[in-house]
């Protein structure tokens, strides 16, 4: 007998592509029938069969509260009954505007949209407005949304560029992005060297989220603000998933480097679309109305998404929230290593903040290459294990993973007894 989400899967791809509005949700990476929920509470979800699940991808990565957190909610609930869009300034975008400023000292000026993909899309525009250069460098597995620029894959050398790694991505739309490899310093100075003059900006994640989670080397951070800063380039941090995610200031905070310019998503919008970029006053003054480059949306600001951002935001404040939040996120990924360990499984992983990476391979790694040496089918058996004990992680052994304040040490250890059956089962 099918359940709900076999029958709702199969009605969907009648008239949704792959059944599903983003890739990854389809599960074709691990096989098997996607989940559709029907609920959220704090840690958990429900699906439309009843199934009670602990939720290690939280929306991936915008709940760092939990599901419906009362507070969250309510604020959503308040600015509904005012209207639901006007399509013209209100109050609570300058609240947000003047708290994410105040959050991250980056911050001189933002502009708020409706994606990250928006955000990174327009802070490179703008880099090149501001510049007056049209080369980008990007790094190999970093995503930072599907606008044409940026599909990319990498040449066939180091300092080769870039092919669209998209159908409908013309070559002549990539010809101006430089793909080279994450945390590899020389090549970024050497990239700098044969092409200074040309870059007007790098762009990259500062933690990698969306090859699995790739922690920087700190040289590499430090190696990359110099160089912009020698060449008179835009260092772009893409923190749509890092920021206040890995700790009260984001990655750049973390690491003590800052960028020029910086994106934002996911946490600003407590699960609402809401994304924004920001930096330097000198830069943010060319976009319009006050400069020539260009960028509008008629839903920038909702009024309802930035009130579930702002309840959001200011709860993150609380005394002691990252640190509780870390450990939590440590207490998983130790007892995971450890269970694996136990039962002689190549494993890693490892957390930052409330992000973290599992990898089924004997060290963490430290670039896309590694990435690509993790074995992708024992992560495919042990999502289905876990997910056949209730326990969701992200359908794909290439995203990272999310803990939130809503989960207990009783949902960590009941996560860690799982995986531990799991393995042994191997």
């Amino acid at each position: 007998m099918s359940t709900r989400s076999q029958q709702l899967f199969e009605r969907a791809q009648q008239h949704i592509p792959g059944g599903v509005n983003s890739p990854v949700r389809a599960f074709r990476s691990v096989g098997g029938t996607p989940r559709f929920f029907a609920a959220g509470s704090g840690s958990r979800v429900i699906d439309v069969d009843g199934q009670s699940y602990l939720d290690y991808v939280g929306s991936w990565g915008p709940l760092i509260l939990g599901h419906a957190h009362p507070e969250v909610v309510a604020a959503v609930q308040q600015a509904a009954l005012k209207g639901l869009s006007f399509g013209a300034p209100t109050e609570g975008e300058v609240e947000m505007a003047e708290l994410l400023c105040a959050l991250m000292p980056s911050l001189e000026m933002v502009r708020l949209v409706s994606s990250g993909t928006e955000a990174t899309m327009s802070a490179i525009r703008l880099a090149r407005g501001f510049t007056g250069r049209d080369l980008l460098i990007k790094f190999e597995g970093c995503y930072h949304g599907h606008s044409d620029s940026l599909l990319v894959k990498a040449g066939s050398g180091m300092l080769t560029f870039g092919n669209p790694s998209s159908g409908g991505v013309p070559a002549d739309f990539v010809r101006h992005t430089l793909v080279l490899d994450y945390n590899d310093s020389a090549g970024l100075a050497a990239a700098f060297a044969e092409h200074g003059p040309r870059i007007a900006a790098v762009i990259v994640e500062a933690v990698a989220g969306n090859m699995n989670l790739i922690a920087p080397r700190p040289e590499f951070l430090r190696s990359m603000r110099e160089l912009c800063s020698r060449h008179g380039s835009v260092l772009i941090f893409d923190e749509v998933m890092t920021g206040f995610r890995v700790g009260p200031r984001g990655a750049q905070g973390l690491y003590g480097v800052t960028p020029d310019l910086t994106t934002l998503g996911k946490v600003i919008g407590g699960g609402m679309p809401v994304g924004a970029f920001g930096g330097r006053r000198e830069i943010m003054a060319r976009i319009a109305p006050l400069g020539p480059v260009y960028q509008a949306g008629t839903l920038s600001g909702n009024p309802v998404a930035v009130a579930a951002g702002l309840a959001t935001l200011r709860l993150l404040q609380a005394d002691g929230f990252y640190a509780l939040l870390a450990q939590r996120s440590r207490q998983l990924t130790d007892g995971l290593a450890a269970a694996a360990s136990k039962h002689g499984i190549a494993f890693s992983a490892q957390s930052i903040g409330g992000m973290f990476g599992l990898y089924f391979r004997s060290a963490c790694p430290q670039s896309y290459a590694e990435v690509m040496e993790c074995d992708t089918q024992a992560f495919s058996r042990f999502f289905h294990a876990m997910l056949d004990a209730g326990h969701y992680f992200a359908p794909s052994a290439f995203e990272a993973g999310f803990v939130s304040m809503a989960h207990s040490e009783a949902d960590i250890a009941a996560t860690l007894a799982a995986a531990d059956a799991a393995f042994s089962a191997w």
